[in-house]
């Protein structure tokens, strides 16, 4: 298989244009959660979540089938991962946040980091199986639909 297919190329190209759709609005999320600064626009996050799984969606459908183009047959458990690949970058950019947005004397209370983190890591989470799902249920649709095409004659 070639070099672009492979599992450290294809899961942060994968979750890469996903995030991409979505670090803006998580700015303004984390600001109002852990900095007491309201939040208005619900709609517009309801927006910006369907934007996230189709992105998410669209591109697992593609990298599946590259690995199809490739005669790589495993794609199941490669398309839950590339699908929840976003995950990653949701915790490295909300690390950033704390790192480059905290109070200094909130960096260095142990509580107060220990609880942010362990938030950011149940949300990560959640984001990574949500969107695991979505990226495993449109390849499975996609090559179901592709398969379902094939005339054997």
């Amino acid at each position: 298989q070639p070099w672009y297919l492979g599992m450290v190329v294809a899961l942060p190209v994968g979750g890469l244009l996903p995030f991409g759709a979505v670090f803006v609005e998580m700015f303004f999320i984390i600001s109002s959660i852990w900095q007491h600064r309201f939040y208005y626009m619900f709609g517009f996050l309801a927006l910006v979540f369907l934007i996230l799984v189709i992105t998410a969606a669209e591109m697992t459908i593609v990298l599946c089938y590259l690995h199809l183009c490739a005669e790589e047959y495993r794609w199941w458990w490669r398309s839950f991962f590339t699908g929840g690949a976003t995950a990653g970058y949701i915790f490295l950019y909300g690390s950033y946040h704390f790192l480059a947005r905290a109070h200094p004397s909130v960096q260095l209370d142990i509580l107060s980091t220990s609880v942010y983190f362990g938030y950011l890591l149940i949300f990560s989470y959640a984001i990574f199986v949500l969107m695991g799902y979505v990226g495993f249920i449109s390849s499975f649709m996609f090559i179901k639909k592709i398969y379902s095409c094939i005339k054997i004659d």
